[in-house]
């Protein structure tokens, strides 16, 4: 068994080595730095779409960050009330009205979602058409959730950035409430392995093929949406904001510029209390993530086991001689650091990471599960994940 975990722990090394430096760097978390307001004698049209389903909680502050915006061109909110029961339509025309600018924000009833379909983009495409049909000007589409508060230049900078470095589509991972002691626990590293999934820098290089966005905040060239097949043409995705990026970068011949950072001051005003929310938000789109395959599951239990799980165990059961171990370990808390400044944590929290893992590997199995049950993509109620297929 010591030599077992003495390989394992060489093994981990090595890929923590990779990891570091030859995966994009994808332990950075830094925002971009906010571009300087360029005078210009006009900005291009912006139609803001936000999807809402039993949103009460939140809809409220989350319209008003976005009715509040300073943009200097034309800028129009469609609130799409995806068949919500708890009273979301009202309070997202309260907001209105209390910010007294009704005429601003345009609140419509989704149709029944029709099959092969995900809830969410279904009511994505009913404010897009409804763009059209109230003949809004829209160069740009601002896709945001229901639940993300904005600050006041949000939308000029994004749009600023689109322009000045010619991207079809700009998004930001905005930064994840992190208050409560579950929240400091666990959600950093729900941002840290998507990075180390997708890359940003990879992402924002045009001769990379990554694509990735963040749809709590995506801001699309209207042109481009329209060239890659619009949004009807990931229907059915329940990862629907990487697989729109995947579409815009890859549309056409060559690959098309995007951009994905981590937000510097754009929040979720969702707050996950206990681990039973986070559990449950990893769960609905795990499986997904691997195409529902038992194969591609089987391999990443493996192998988060070996990257996270070895250092720790082998480096305390053998002591001071299973050295690769301890460095994996000590590669490991480095890659973790940045991620939780970013979030304002201690570095004292790096070690603890492959407990956390070991969280997000139950999550994955547990997605797995709902999928074979027949309960996949659960949200609000709804179950979205296609009928099983063969394993």
């Amino acid at each position: 068994m010591q030599v077992v975990l003495f390989v394992l722990s060489c093994l981990s090394l090595l890929i923590w080595c990779v990891l570091l430096f030859f995966r994009g760097g994808f332990w950075r978390a830094r925002p971009a730095a906010p571009l300087a307001s360029a005078a210009r004698d006009a900005w291009p049209a912006v139609a803001a779409v936000v999807p809402a389903r039993n949103e009460a909680d939140v809809i409220a502050q989350a319209v008003s960050t976005l009715l509040a915006q300073e943009y200097p061109g034309p800028f129009h909110v469609i609130v799409v009330d995806d068949h919500s029961t708890d009273g979301t339509a009202d309070a997202a025309r309260a907001a209105a009205l209390q910010l007294q600018c009704p005429d601003r924000l345009t609140v419509l009833t989704a149709k029944p979602l029709p099959p092969g379909w995900s809830g969410k983009v279904w009511a994505q495409s009913q404010g897009i058409e409804a763009v059209r049909t109230l003949g809004l000007p829209a160069d740009f589409l601002l896709l945001t959730d229901a639940d993300i508060g904005h600050p006041a230049d949000a939308v000029t900078q994004l749009v600023a950035r689109a322009d000045a470095e010619q991207r079809d589509l700009v998004s930001l991972m905005v930064r994840l409430r992190c208050d409560s002691f579950w929240e400091k626990a666990l959600i950093p590293a729900f941002v840290f392995f998507f990075a180390k999934l997708y890359p940003f820098s990879w992402v924002n290089n045009p001769r990379n093929k990554t694509a990735a966005a963040a749809g709590g905040c995506m801001l699309v060239r209207r042109t481009a949406l329209e060239e890659a097949g619009g949004i009807e043409s990931i229907r059915a995705e329940l990862i629907d904001d990487c697989s729109l990026a995947a579409r815009i970068k890859h549309r056409g011949q060559g690959h098309h510029p995007i951009r994905l950072d981590v937000a510097a001051r754009s929040v979720s005003l969702r707050p996950y209390d206990n681990w039973r929310e986070i559990w449950n938000m990893i769960a609905r789109t795990a499986f997904t993530q691997l195409h529902y395959s038992a194969w591609l599951l089987a391999g990443t239990l493996a192998g988060m086991t070996i990257i996270y799980l070895i250092p720790p165990v082998a480096a305390l059961a053998l002591g001071p001689l299973c050295w690769p171990a301890w460095l994996a370990w000590a590669a490991m808390c480095c890659a973790y650091a940045p991620m939780l400044r970013y979030y304002g944590r201690s570095p004292l929290w790096a070690p603890f990471l492959p407990l956390v893992a070991l969280f997000y590997v139950g999550a994955t199995f547990a997605s797995a599960v709902r999928y074979w049950r027949g309960k996949g993509g659960q949200w609000k109620a709804r179950v979205q994940a296609p009928v099983q297929q063969d394993r």
